[in-house]
Formats: C-alpha cells, sequence, structure tokens
C-alpha cells in the first residue's frame, strides 16, 4: 500500500478555515456565553484573511505552471481552483461581517430591537415561552459562526476537487450547514424552518443523483478521477449509454445548487425564508462554488462529450433565463424578485460553461467575482428596510418613496440593481459581454441572442424598483432605513465599489480571469 503524500502548503487554504471552523465548535463548548461572540468574529476573520493570503502564496508558488495535485490527485491546485478559492474567502470575508451585525436601535419589553437576525435560541420551539425568555435576556446566537466557516470550507474544496468522490465529500460538508443556517431567522421562525426542510429535502435528492451519476461514470471508466474519467472516453472504452446517464445524474447534483430550471424550485422560498445575511452569502459564494465545480466537470473530465452535453446545457439556459426573467417581473416581493434574478443569472453564466473554449472558462470566473459582491451588496441593503415592528420590510409597495427619503441608500441599491440588469459602468455589463463574446465564439449565437432578449426583459423589472424608489409617493406606513454598525456599512461599502469599479476598469480582473483559464488535466 502506498503512504498518501499530503502537499500541505497546497492545502494550505482549506485547512486553515477547516481548523477555525473546529476552534469555533470548541469556543462554543467551552469558552464563557458573553466572550464567544468576540472571539467567534475574531477567528473567523482572521482565518479567512489567512486563507486569502494563503491562496496569494499557493499561487505566487505555483505561477508558471499549470498546477500542481495534492493527497494522492483527489485535490488539484491549478489556476481556475485558485481564483476561485480566492474569490470564494473574499466573499467569505464579507458574509462573516453581515452575520456578525448585531446592532442594536432600541430596547422595547421583549427585548433589543435590531439588526441581528437570528433567533437567540434555535432549539427552542417557535412563539414558545422559552424563546420569548431567550430574547428578552438577550441571548447571542454564536454557533453561526462555525457553521459558516465549515460551509466556506466546502466551497473552497469543491471547485478544487479532482475526483467524484471527493466533490461529493465537499457538496456535503458545504450544504449540510446551510441548511441549519437556513432555519435560524429571528422573525418569521416558521417561514425560516419550513425554508430549511425544503431545502434539506431538495438538496439531499439532488446529493443522491450526484452520487449515482458518480456510480454510473465509475461502471464506464472504472475510475472516479477526472482526467481518468476523460482517458477512457477518449479510448472510446466502456458502454457510452452508460457514461451519458452518468452525466445526466451529475448534471442534477449539480443545477441543483446554481438554482438552474427545472431544479429552481427552492430558491424562492429560501432565499424569503432565511436570514437576510445568510441568503446575501449563500446566493454569492454557493453559486461561485458549484459553477467552479462544473467547469472542472465538463472541461476536465468529459470534454470529449461536448456534443452530448451541450445541446442538454443549451435548453436548460434557454429555460432558465426565460423561466427566471419572467417570473421575476411579476414578483411583488423585493426578496423573491433577486431570488428569480438569480434564476436567471444562472442561466447567463451557464453561456459561459456552453461556450466550451478558453474564453468560456475566464469569462465565468470574471462573472461569478462580479456576481458575488453585487448579489452581497444588494441583500445586505434589503436587511436594512425595516418596519415600525422591526421586521424586515421587503414588500415592493412599501419601498415606495425609499430613494427620495434615504437618497444613498436608493442610489446604492440601484447601483447594484442596474449591474444586474448589465447597464454600461457596472460590472454585470462587462460580465454578460464576456460570457456572450465566449459563447459567440464557440458558436452558440442563437443562445447569444436570447440571453441579450432576456436581459432586456429583466431590464423592466429592475428600472421598475428604481422608479419606485426615486419617482413614486411613499406609503402612510413608509419603512424606515436602520442605521447599520460599521460591519454592514463596510460590505454594502466595498460591494458598492467593486460593483462600479469592475464596470469602470475592468481589465485587471479580466487579465487575472485570462491567466486562471487553464485547468491541469
Amino acid at each position: 500500500m502506498v503512504t498518501p503524500s499530503i502537499e500541505y502548503g497546497l492545502l494550505s487554504p482549506m485547512l486553515i478555515v477547516f481548523g477555525v471552523a473546529v476552534l469555533g465548535v470548541l469556543i462554543e463548548a467551552f469558552a464563557p456565553r458573553q466572550t464567544r461572540y468576540a472571539a467567534q468574529v475574531t477567528i473567523a476573520l482572521g482565518g479567512l484573511v489567512a486563507a486569502v493570503v494563503a491562496v496569494v502564496l499557493v499561487a505566487r508558488d505555483l505561477h508558471g505552471t499549470a498546477g500542481k495535485p495534492a493527497v494522492l490527485g483527489a485535490v488539484v491546485l491549478d489556476a481556475p481552483a485558485l481564483f476561485l478559492q480566492g474569490t470564494i474567502a473574499l466573499v467569505g470575508i464579507l458574509g462573516i461581517l453581515l452575520i456578525a451585525e448585531r446592532e442594536k436601535v432600541s430596547q422595547t419589553a421583549d427585548g433589543a430591537r435590531g439588526l441581528d437576525g437570528f433567533t437567540p435560541q434555535a432549539s427552542a420551539v417557535a412563539g414558545s415561552v422559552a424563546e420569548q425568555l431567550a430574547t428578552k435576556t438577550g441571548v447571542m446566537q454564536t454557533e453561526v459562526f462555525p457553521l459558516t466557516m465549515f460551509a466556506i470550507g466546502g466551497m473552497l474544496l469543491f471547485p478544487a476537487a479532482d475526483d467524484l468522490l471527493t466533490m461529493f465529500i465537499a457538496l456535503e460538508v458545504l450544504s449540510l450547514p446551510l441548511y441549519l443556517l437556513c432555519g435560524l431567522a429571528r422573525r418569521r421562525r416558521l417561514l425560516s424552518q419550513e425554508a430549511a426542510l425544503k431545502y434539506f429535502l431538495l438538496g439531499a435528492f439532488s446529493s443522491a443523483f450526484f452520487l449515482y451519476g458518480a456510480a454510473m461514470l465509475y461502471g464506464y471508466s472504472g475510475t472516479l478521477d477526472l482526467g481518468g474519467i476523460a482517458d477512457a472516453v477518449d479510448a472510446g472504452a466502456g458502454n457510452t449509454p452508460l457514461a451519458l446517464i452518468g452525466v445526466g445524474l451529475l448534471l442534477v447534483g449539480v443545477l441543483f445548487k446554481v438554482g438552474a430550471v427545472p431544479f429552481h424550485s427552492w430558491i424562492p422560498d429560501v432565499y424569503q425564508g432565511a436570514p437576510t445575511a445568510i441568503t446575501a452569502f449563500m446566493a454569492a459564494a454557493t453559486k461561485i462554488a458549484a459553477f467552479g465545480a462544473m467547469l472542472r466537470i465538463f472541461y476536465v473530465a468529459l470534454p470529449q462529450l461536448r456534443d452530448d452535453w451541450r445541446p442538454v446545457l443549451w435548453a436548460i439556459a434557454i429555460l432558465t433565463m426565460v423561466v427566471g426573467t419572467v417570473t421575476a417581473v411579476t414578483q411583488n416581493d423585493v426578496k423573491r424578485m433577486l431570488a428569480y434574478s438569480a434564476v436567471a443569472h444562472s442561466g447567463f453564466i451557464l453561456t459561459g460553461v456552453i461556450a466550451a473554449n478558453a474564453s468560456g472558462v475566464s469569462s465565468t470566473l470574471f462573472y461569478l467575482f462580479a456576481y458575488g459582491f453585487s448579489t452581497l451588496g444588494a441583500f445586505a441593503v434589503v436587511g436594512l428596510v425595516r418596519n415600525a415592528a422591526g421586521d424586515e420590510e421587503t414588500a415592493m409597495s412599501a419601498w415606495a418613496g425609499l430613494g427620495r427619503r434615504y437618497p444613498l441608500v436608493g442610489v446604492v441599491f440601484s447601483l447594484f440593481l442596474l449591474a444586474f440588469a448589465g447597464i454600461p459602468l457596472t460590472s454585470g455589463f462587462v460580465s454578460k459581454f464576456a460570457v456572450f463574446k465566449a459563447a459567440g465564439e464557440g458558436g452558440a449565437i442563437p443562445l447569444v441572442i436570447v440571453g441579450v432578449i432576456a436581459s432586456a426583459v429583466a431590464a423592466y423589472f429592475y428600472v421598475r424598483v428604481i422608479v419606485l424608489m426615486f419617482f413614486t409617493d411613499p406609503p402612510d406606513d413608509a419603512p424606515e432605513v436602520v442605521v447599520p454598525s460599521g460591519l454592514t456599512t463596510a460590505v454594502v461599502t466595498v460591494t458598492a465599489a467593486v460593483t462600479f469599479a469592475l464596470g469602470a476598469l475592468p481589465q485587471p480582473l479580466l487579465d487575472l480571469a485570462n491567466n486562471a483559464e487553464t485547468f491541469l488535466r
């Protein structure tokens, strides 16, 4: 038996994040309650900053090479993996800042009213005496930090996994904490728990499909290694229909995570029911990790089967763009509108995957980076709009006149909406132009035409919100924008700056993405 060679230096970003997650569990077990919050926030942010530094150092060490395998080839650190890991870690830092928001606005008889989005006692029945007592005494939920770190660790591993079994483990590691986090909303507890249950049940089914697909591909090729599967396809070995069935089942698992039609039904309910900080983090980071894994599957293991999987992805991309866009037009809730917007964006990103060329990889990487920051910022702003009871006000009609009363908030949220619409001088315009150009070079001109039409229709419901905020009179019970602490302020500022900067000066990130377009095969 060969002793496995583990390259700890290459694995350092993931090891740091998982180490911090384990340390967070120990803090929850042994540290006094009053010290847990400060300790958890400090080690989570410190760990993610260290992970970003580790990614940069690994990239520097591997510069000029195609990449390097680790753990007997189960994990590969190449340029696309490092780009995605750096993006996930940066998004994770901003996500932790949002999750750490605990600003108190006022004191009521039932406890402090503020921006803490998490239930003080997750194990208590919604509305029970135990929950009311925990709220009144100011108990603070801090288990969310190690759960988030475990999810981030799985996300770092997912796009770097080079065999299907490791990829499945990464999928479960990133998913299980998210199932829990979605059910921890402080208000509308039953809606939050319903969202978590739906996400868990559908996620379990999708994971089973992924595992079954891996078994089918193993039966075809005799290996779970992505490179070995590619070699088997090149050699024409095995039963090709078995391989195609395996590819289809794998697709179900990955497309569920990115929220593509027809596997998108969980998106609006979960995005609406989960704590807004978790929605922001999940909407950005999960999509980045899942599309990274999808790129590795199709560009490393299955490039020779592109004539078989591209037509399927064509149909899914068109359905996703059309259904996401049309359904978003009919929404009257801001969070559900952004959820269906996320579905439509999955279709746009799929056009980059379908390109099946180097430009497809680089444009998809750029799109994921830009979209992740814009999404975080948009949901961060949504979490600040509160009604008189202190609950989030997401009814679109209540946002009438919000931009007049709070011009800065209205302008920033409009910037994110314009980026989603793909308006010039925003990151969204450059992102869509890049993936459409790559798809056109790959021979998918009809798909590009559908994407452009869908983008034009999508601009309607984004502009509708802007018109509502600035050119409509506010209702009598108009909500207020709560002034957050420096944590949320930093997130909104950074994401808005990145959204504008990538629209005005995208070339440095485009060059970085172009240099990260080659997978280690």
